[in-house]
C-alpha cells in the first residue's frame, strides 16, 4: 500500500516537469501517439536487423542527407512557410529499403529539427514518434500498393508517390497538430483550419514524392551516372529558386518599407494638421490669459481670456509688447524673464523688484528651466486697478511643415490674426514665446490677511511677539556690528489686569487692552516700535544712538519708561467704570551684548518681574543679580526629569464632539504635573524647559504609549468605545526628529492601537518654523495612516499655498479667538475666515476652549465640525472618564451634555 503513493507522488514529479499546462486528454494522447510510436521503433530495428552492413550505411547516409537538407529550407514568398530537400531523401530510402529504413530515417529527421525549433522535451520526444508512425503508416500502403503491382510504370509509380506523401502529409501532420488543439479543449479533427495552416506542405511533400520517384526511374533506366549528374543539377536548381525567393522577399520587404514610410509620413501631416487644430482650440478658448510674443516681446497672438483679464473690448487695440500691460515697477523684472527665455543661456537669477511689507513672502522667481520661467507680478486693469498675475513664458517655435490648404487645414484667421493682431508670416518657424497669465490676485489678497493674523494683533492691531522678534533681531545684529546702533527693551505688563477680566469680563479687559496699547503710542517716536506679546504683556524697542555710553542710554530711555507709568496711572473708562491700572515694567539695554532677541527679551522680562517684586508700579533695570529666576529654571529641569522618571506625571482626557450630532469623537490628552511643593505646574511652563533639556522626547513618549493604551482599554471594555480616536499634543523638535516615526510606531505596535485613531497636534508655528525639515515625517506618518492637526490656528504664519501641501488632516482653531468670539467681533470674523478656510482645503476644523452656549451654537451655525471645553466636557483623569464613559453609555453613545 505504501508503495502506491510513492508511485503517484513520482508520475505526479514527472507530469508537472513535463507537461504542465497538459490537460488530461492531451496527456493520454501524448503518452499514446510516443508509446505508439516507441513500439513502431522497435519493430523495425528488429526488421532491419538481417540487413548487410551496406543496406545499414544507405540508411545511415539517407538519413543524414535528410537531416542535412532539413537545415535549409527554401522559403515561400508571401507566406510563412517553407519546403525542404530532406523528404526526397525519405522517399528514395522508401522506394529503395522499404517503410522500416523510411521511418528510422523521418524519425531522426524529426528529432533534429524539433531539438532545433522547441525547447520542450515534449516536443522534441513528440516530433520523432509522429514521423516514424506517419512514415511506417504510408511505407506500409506503398508496400501494400507495390505488392498488387510488382512493376508500375513510370506514371504509375509518380501516382503511388503522390497518394503516400499525401497520407505521410495527412498523418504527419495531424499527429502533431492534436496535441495544442487538445490543450485548448477543441476537436482533434479541424480539417478546414488544417488544410489553411499545411497547405504548402503538403504541397512541398507532393513535390519531393514526385521528384524521389523520378530520381528512381531515372536510376533504374539510365544507371548511376546519369543519376550523379541530374542530383547536383536538382541541387543547384533548389539553390538557384532560394536565393531568387530571397530577393523577392527582400523586395517585398523594400516595398513595405516604402509603404509603411508613405503611411507613416501621411499619418504625421494628419497628426500635425490635428495637433495644430487642437492647439488653435485650446489657445482660443483657454479660460486663462494666453499670449504668443515674437524674440523682442511683441504681442504676436491672444487669446479672449487674455483681454478679459485686463478688461480689454475684443476691437480694443492692445499694446505693443506684454511689458506695458505690467506695473511700471515690474515692467523691468518681466522684460529681464522674457529677454532670458528668448536667448536661453547659464540660468541667471533675477532680483525680485516687488516691494514687500515686513513679514510679508515674495514668490520666488523660477528662470532657467527648460528655459522656462515663473514669476508672480503687478499688473495695470483697464480700469486702473492693480492685478496679481502669475506669469509663466516658454519657447514656442511653430512647425515649418505646415500644409498649404486642405481639407484638413484649420480656418485662417484673416489678415488680422487672433484678435486684431498681426497673424505669423513666413518666419512662423523662428522661436517664439508662448506666455500664460493668471489671475491670482484673490490668493495674494487671502495671503495678506493670513499674514496681517500672524504678524499683528487682532485685538490692538499692534505687531505680535513674532514680528517683534523679527524686528528685535534686526536690531540685535546692528547693535553688534556698530555700538553706537544701540537700543532700549521694554517689557511692560500691566498689574491687576486679571482683576479686570475676572470681576468686569473678557470684553472689559480686551477694551482695557486696547485703550492702554493707544495709550502707549501715543508717547512714543517715530522710530520706537510697540508691540503685544500676548495677554497683557507689550515690548517696546527704542533705537538710541548713543547707546555705547550706558549712562547717556539710561538718561534717553528712562524719562520714557517714567511718562508711560504716568500715563498709564491715569484712570481708563471702560464699560461704564473707571479703573486704575498701572503697570510694571522691566528695562534692559544693547549694551549687555546680547546675541538673540531672546536672549534680550528674556533679560527684561526678568527685569519686570523685579519691579513687581519691587512693589508694582515702576520700573527696574535689569542686572545679573536678576538670575536667579534661571536658577530656578534649572531647578524645575531637574525635577522634572525626576518626575518622569518616578511616573508622577499624569494625563487628563478632554472629551471631544461633533459639534452638529452632539456624539463623542474622542479625546484629547492634556499632560498635568502636580508637584509635591509648588502644586499643580501646567506645560506652559515645563514643555519649554522640557525641549531646552532634551526631555520633550521621552516627555512625548511617555504621553503617546500612556494615552494610546488608556483608548485601546477603552475599546476594548467598551464596545461603543471603538470607534473613538485620541489626540496628543507634540513639540516642534519632536517634528524634525528622525526618530519620530520609528517612535510611534513602536508605541502602536506595543499598544494595538489602529494608527487611524491616533491623532498628532503640531502647533502652527512649529510647523511652519520646521516645514521643510518636518515634510518627510509628516508624509511618513500620513503613509502610516496617523491624522495630523494644526493646533492653535490662526496664531501664527501660515502660507495658503504651503498650508494646501501639508499632509494635515485638521485645523484646530485656537482658543482666544473662540473665548472673545462675541458676535460681529474680530475674533468672530477670524473662526469663520478659518472655517472656511478648512472647507476649501477640505480639512476638519476642530474649535478648542468652548466655555458658554453661546459660543458653542455660535460655532454650529458657522459650520465648525468638532469642539471641546469646558463647556461640553472638563478634563478628567483616567479612572474618572472610565467612569464617565460607563454613565454615558448606560443608555447611548456619549453625547454633548
Amino acid at each position: 500500500m505504501s508503495g502506491r503513493p510513492a508511485q503517484a507522488s513520482a508520475w505526479a514529479r514527472l507530469h508537472a516537469a513535463l507537461m504542465p499546462d497538459y490537460n488530461r486528454a492531451a496527456t493520454a494522447y501524448w503518452w499514446a501517439v510516443v508509446l505508439a510510436g516507441a513500439g513502431v521503433l522497435v519493430f523495425n530495428l528488429v526488421a532491419l536487423a538481417a540487413l548487410p552492413a551496406l543496406s545499414w550505411l544507405a540508411i545511415g547516409l539517407g538519413a543524414a542527407c535528410a537531416v542535412l537538407a532539413g537545415l535549409f529550407p527554401v522559403r515561400i514568398p508571401g507566406t510563412r512557410q517553407s519546403f525542404v530537400a530532406s523528404e526526397v531523401c525519405l522517399f528514395l530510402l522508401l522506394l529503395a529499403l522499404g517503410p522500416a529504413a523510411a521511418a528510422l530515417a523521418a524519425g531522426a529527421e524529426a528529432l533534429v529539427g524539433s531539438w532545433r525549433t522547441s525547447r520542450r522535451w515534449t516536443s522534441r520526444i513528440l516530433s520523432p514518434a509522429a514521423g516514424m508512425l506517419a512514415m511506417s503508416a504510408s511505407g506500409t500502403l506503398l508496400q501494400l500498393a507495390l505488392a498488387r503491382w510488382p512493376r508500375p510504370g513510370a506514371a504509375a509509380l509518380v501516382l503511388l508517390m503522390l497518394g503516400v506523401a499525401a497520407a505521410y502529409f495527412v498523418l504527419g501532420t495531424q499527429l502533431v497538430a492534436a496535441v495544442p488543439r487538445l490543450k485548448r479543449g477543441e476537436p482533434m479533427l479541424q480539417w478546414r483550419s488544417h488544410l489553411a495552416a499545411f497547405r504548402w506542405v503538403g504541397v512541398a511533400y507532393a513535390g519531393s514524392a514526385a521528384v524521389s520517384a523520378l530520381l528512381l526511374l531515372t536510376y533504374r533506366q539510365s544507371g548511376i551516372g546519369v543519376l550523379m549528374a541530374v542530383v547536383p543539377v536538382l541541387g543547384l536548381l533548389l539553390l538557384a529558386l532560394h536565393y531568387y525567393f530571397l530577393q523577392q522577399e527582400a523586395a517585398e520587404a523594400m516595398r513595405g518599407v516604402a509603404e509603411r514610410a508613405a503611411a507613416d509620413a501621411a499619418g504625421h501631416l494628419r497628426a500635425l494638421r490635428a495637433s495644430e487644430r487642437r492647439f488653435h482650440s485650446a489657445f482660443t478658448q483657454a479660460a486663462i490669459g494666453m499670449a504668443l510674443l515674437d524674440g523682442q516681446g511683441r504681442l504676436q497672438q491672444v487669446n479672449p481670456a487674455l483681454r478679459s483679464l485686463f478688461g480689454l473690448g475684443e476691437q480694443e487695440p492692445l499694446p505693443e509688447t506684454l511689458q506695458q500691460l505690467a506695473h511700471p515697477e515690474d515692467a523691468e523684472r518681466l522684460a529681464r524673464h522674457l529677454a532670458a527665455t528668448a536667448a536661453p543661456g547659464p540660468a541667471e537669477p533675477v532680483e525680485a523688484t516687488t516691494p514687500a511689507a515686513p513679514g510679508t513672502p515674495v514668490a520666488p522667481d523660477t528662470a532657467g528651466a527648460g528655459p522656462s520661467f515663473q514669476v508672480e507680478l503687478r499688473c495695470r486693469h483697464r480700469d486702473g486697478r492693480t492685478l496679481w498675475v502669475l506669469v509663466h513664458g516658454a519657447p514656442f517655435a511653430e512647425s515649418s511643415a505646415r500644409s498649404d490648404g486642405g481639407d484638413d487645414e484649420p480656418p485662417a484667421q484673416g489678415a488680422g490674426g487672433v484678435n486684431g493682431l498681426a497673424a505669423p508670416g513666413p518666419d512662423a518657424a523662428a522661436p517664439r514665446l508662448i506666455v500664460q497669465l493668471q489671475d491670482v490676485s484673490a490668493r495674494r489678497q487671502a495671503e495678506a490677511g493670513l499674514q496681517r493674523l500672524a504678524f499683528h494683533d487682532s485685538l490692538t492691531g499692534l505687531p505680535n511677539r513674532r514680528q517683534f522678534l523679527e524686528v528685535l533681531d534686526a536690531a540685535v545684529a546692528r547693535a553688534r556690528r556698530d555700538a553706537g546702533a544701540g537700543f532700549a527693551l521694554m517689557f511692560v505688563d500691566f498689574d491687576r489686569f486679571k482683576l479686570v477680566n475676572d470681576s468686569l469680563g473678557h470684553t472689559a479687559g480686551d477694551e482695557l487692552l486696547v485703550q492702554l496699547a493707544r495709550r502707549i503710542q501715543g508717547h512714543l517716536r517715530p522710530s520706537d516700535v510697540v508691540a503685544r506679546l500676548g495677554g497683557d504683556e507689550f515690548a517696546l524697542l527704542l533705537p538710541l544712538p548713543h547707546a555705547a555710553d550706558a549712562a547717556v542710554a539710561e538718561h534717553d530711555a528712562l524719562p520714557l519708561a517714567e511718562r508711560l507709568l504716568d500715563a498709564l496711572r491715569r484712570p481708563f473708562e471702560v464699560a461704564g467704570h473707571r479703573l486704575a491700572a498701572g503697570a510694571s515694567i522691566g528695562i534692559t539695554f544693547s549694551s549687555q551684548g546680547y546675541d538673540t532677541a531672546e536672549q534680550a527679551l528674556r533679560d527684561a522680562d526678568t527685569a519686570m518681574y523685579a519691579a513687581k517684586a519691587a512693589g508694582r508700579g515702576r520700573w527696574a533695570l535689569f542686572n545679573d543679580g536678576q538670575h536667579a529666576r534661571v536658577s530656578q529654571r534649572l531647578r524645575m529641569e531637574l525635577e522634572l526629569r525626576q518626575a518622569l522618571d518616578a511616573g508622577a506625571l499624569q494625563l487628563v482626557y478632554q472629551p471631544q464632539f461633533n459639534l452638529a450630532s452632539g456624539a463623542l469623537i474622542g479625546f484629547e490628552a492634556l499632560l498635568r504635573w502636580q508637584h509635591p511643593v509648588d502644586g499643580a505646574i501646567g506645560p506652559a511652563q515645563f514643555i519649554p524647559v522640557a525641549e531646552e533639556s532634551g526631555l520633550i522626547a521621552p516627555l512625548t513618549d511617555f504621553v503617546l504609549r500612556r494615552a494610546c493604551g488608556q483608548l485601546v482599554q477603552w475599546q476594548r471594555q467598551q464596545p461603543d468605545c471603538a470607534g473613538l480616536g485620541i489626540s496628543v499634543n507634540v513639540s516642534g523638535l519632536d517634528v524634525v526628529s528622525r526618530s519620530l516615526l520609528a517612535r510611534v510606531q513602536q508605541v502602536l505596535d506595543d499598544t494595538g492601537l489602529d494608527p487611524r485613531r491616533l491623532t498628532l497636534e503640531l502647533t502652527e508655528d512649529a510647523v511652519m518654523a520646521h516645514l521643510d525639515a518636518a515634510q518627510a515625517n509628516l508624509q511618513a506618518l500620513r503613509a502610516l495612516g496617523v491624522q495630523l492637526s494644526v493646533d492653535d490656528f490662526g496664531t501664527g504664519y501660515s502660507s495658503l499655498s504651503r498650508l494646501a501641501q501639508l499632509p494635515i488632516d485638521s485645523l484646530k482653531i485656537d482658543r482666544a479667538f473662540v473665548r472673545d468670539m462675541a458676535r460681529g467681533s474680530n475674533e468672530a470674523a477670524v473662526v469663520a475666515a478659518v472655517v472656511q478656510l478648512g472647507s476649501a482645503l477640505r480639512k476638519t476644523v476642530v474649535a478648542e476652549g468652548i466655555e458658554t452656549p453661546d459660543q458653542a451654537e455660535q460655532l454650529r451655525q458657522l459650520g465648525c465640525g468638532l469642539g471641546q471645553g469646558f463647556h461640553l466636557a472638563r478634563p478628567l483623569g483616567a479612572e474618572a472618564t472610565t467612569a464617565w464613559l460607563r454613565g454615558q453609555a448606560a443608555g447611548a453613545r456619549p453625547t454633548l451634555q
